[in-house]
This record gives structure tokens, C-alpha cells and sequence, in this order.
């Protein structure tokens, strides 16, 4: 662990070097990333540190009681080695905390896709509730939320909707909602007060940098047409809608939410860097063996992850065994029971993964 601490310190020395170059600087992008990379690692390194200091203090006390001392001061000396060994206890568990589970997606922006599944318009009702639920979570956590592409239905819910998330501890909170939701209520459009059950997709992918991603433009087939959106004075008039595929993988993504053409490409090419990634990760995650993949976070879009059981007011997390019966609070974005619970889950898993 301590190997892997200076390890981490060692670049946060050189990170703080390079943001001091005057050619770094003068590189808004590059000095953007390194300055988030620093950020990330600040925490490891602080905690390190302090345990050095901790940790040197406990031998210098342990000096002192070696020596002839009165028994006065020997009794100070080791009330304060008591507090100093728990502290130095307490560091080693953050620490080791802090490494546990380290993703390299940690600390990157997310895009989610929320998909309607089995139940027609009442699945996409539960789909716009989804989204309000994720829109309400990143308010409380300051996140900013973009909203990329959306595709309606006629009561106001939706097929799909994409969107991204951007701030701290945005993938390390969001990363575990991929899956299955299922909702179990008696819907809006149900005139005999029967309970239906519905589900719901969501994608939580991370959003790659253009670096990390190459997209060759002659791999790229771009449409353009004109979006349906409201009419009078609002009508379309441009083919502003963009459609791009990516012949290799056959991805397709369109976007005709924005008014210009220019726009609606750009957010088009970061759904599709994040879909070609997300391919990539989906196809190592069908190469692990059965105990990775039946860890958390797995990533396996077709399972089954939650239930939302509105007569009960009860939501499940199949994957941890975790009920809680705050169903309204939930929905209404305090989410953080919920994260907080699969995050120690996950960890626990790594901790006896690595202990094996």
C-alpha cells in the first residue's frame, strides 16, 4: 500500500511541476486535465503524509520513554502515544480506502442513457422519472447536468434520453445505477387500478477524452436533416438534425435537440466516443471469468439491478440484498443511501478479492 502511495506522490511532485511550465499554462486543455489528475490524487497524498508525520512522531515519544524520565512526563508521553497510534490506525484504514477499487474512470464525467424497456408509454413515464431523479441528485451534489439528446413520448415521458454529468465524484457515485430498473406501480394509464410491472435501461458510460479515443473521420458517415420539433414560428427551417455513424462498430448516434447544425454534431461525437468505449468495455467484461463478473458494478447492461415497488413504498437493490422504504425521498434525488451502500459493498468485495 505505502509502495503504491509514493508511487502516487511521486507524480503529484511532477504534476506540480508541469502546471508551473509557462507551456502548460498557456494550454488550456492540457493544463485542465492535469489539474483534475492532480485533484484526484491530492487526497492519497495528503493522507500519506500524514501518516509519515504521525508516524514519526510515535518513534521520537518512543525515544523519549527508552530515556530516564520522570514519572510525570512518562505519563503524558504515553497518553499521547495511545491517541497517536489510533490516529496512525485511522490513517492506514483511509488510506488503504483510498486505493481500494481504484478505477481509472474515477474521475471522469459521465453520459447516461435512459432507455424505456417492456411497458410501453409507462415505461417511458418511469424513464422521465429516472431522469428527474438523476437531475435532482446532481443539483444536491452540484454537478452540471447537460442535457445531449432526447426522444419524447406523447405523455410526456420518454423512449431514450442522453445526458451527461459532469463534477466531483459524479462516476464514482453514478457508475453502479447500469442495469435494469424495474418499476412496479399502478400506472397513469390504467383505469382499473391495476399494479403493472415495467422496466427501464440506463447506461452509465464514462465520457473518454479525444485523445483516448481515436475516431478516424473517413470511418465516420454523417446525415443531415431537419428535426422534428414544434411548429409555427418555432418550425425547423435547416437541416440542423445530425445523424453519424460509425461504420467499424455500427454505432449510430443522432442529435436534433439544438438549433444548429454545428452544435448538435459536437454533442453527437462525445455520445459516440463514449458508445465506442463502453464497446470496448463490454467486451472485456464478457472475457472475465464468472466471480468478476458477479461482482459489483459489473457493467452487465441486461441485469437486473433494482426494483421500485411503489404499493410497498420499498426500493430494492437485488445485487447488495438492500431495501430502504424512502421511496419519495429517493426519487426525489437523495440518492446517497443508496450510493453509499453499494460503495461499501463493492469495496468489501475488492478488499476479500485481493485478500484471496
Amino acid at each position: 500500500m505505502l509502495k503504491q502511495l509514493e508511487k502516487l506522490e511521486q507524480r503529484y511532485q511532477e504534476l506540480e511541476h508541469l502546471l508551473a511550465c509557462q507551456e502548460v499554462v498557456s494550454n488550456k486543455e492540457q493544463y485542465s486535465r492535469l489539474a483534475k489528475e492532480l485533484s484526484d490524487i491530492q487526497e492519497a497524498v495528503y493522507l500519506l503524509r500524514q501518516y509519515r508525520r504521525v508516524s514519526q512522531e510515535i518513534h521520537d515519544l518512543d525515544q523519549v520513554i527508552k530515556e530516564k524520565v520522570d514519572k510525570e512526563l512518562l505519563d503524558l508521553v504515553k497518553t499521547e502515544l495511545l491517541e497517536l497510534n489510533a490516529k496512525k490506525v485511522e490513517l492506514e484504514a483511509k488510506m488503504e480506502a483510498s486505493l481500494v477499487g481504484e478505477d481509472k474512470d474515477l474521475g471522469k464525467d459521465v453520459i447516461i442513457e435512459i432507455r424505456q424497456g417492456t411497458g410501453g408509454m409507462e415505461a417511458g413515464l418511469f424513464a422521465a422519472n429516472l431522469y428527474r431523479m438523476y437531475t435532482k441528485y446532481a443539483a444536491r451534489r452540484n454537478w452540471i447536468v447537460e442535457e445531449m439528446s432526447t426522444s419524447p413520448t406523447e405523455l410526456g415521458g420518454f423512449k431514450e434520453i442522453v445526458f451527461s454529468v459532469r463534477g466531483k465524484d459524479a462516476y464514482k457515485r453514478l457508475k453502479f445505477e447500469s442495469g435494469v430498473h424495474r418499476v412496479q406501480r399502478v400506472p397513469e394509464t390504467e383505469s382499473q387500478g391495476r399494479i403493472h410491472t415495467s422496466t427501464i435501461t440506463v447506461a452509465v458510460l464514462s465520457e473518454p477524452r479525444e485523445v483516448e479515443v481515436q475516431v478516424e473521420p473517413k470511418d465516420l458517415r454523417i446525415d443531415t436533416y431537419r428535426s422534428s420539433g414544434p411548429g409555427g414560428q418555432h418550425m425547423q427551417k435547416t437541416d440542423s438534425a445530425v445523424r453519424i455513424t460509425h461504420i467499424p462498430t455500427g454505432t449510430v448516434v443522432a442529435c436534433q435537440d439544438e438549433r444548429s447544425q454545428l452544435k448538435n454534431k459536437n454533442k453527437a461525437m462525445r455520445i459516440l466516443r463514449a458508445r465506442i468505449l463502453d464497446v470496448k468495455q463490454q467486451e472485456e467484461i464478457k472475457k472475465m471469468s464468472s466471480d468478476r463478473k458477479s461482482q459489483i458494478g459489473s457493467g452487465d447492461r441486461s441485469e437486473k439491478i433494482r426494483t421500485y415497488n411503489f404499493p410497498d413504498r420499498r426500493i430494492t437493490d437485488h445485487r447488495i440484498n438492500f431495501s430502504t422504504y424512502r421511496l419519495e425521498e429517493v426519487l426525489s434525488g437523495d440518492l446517497d443511501e443508496l450510493s453509499d451502500a453499494l460503495i461499501k459493498a463493492a469495496s468489501e468485495k475488492e478488499k476479500a478479492a485481493q485478500n484471496e
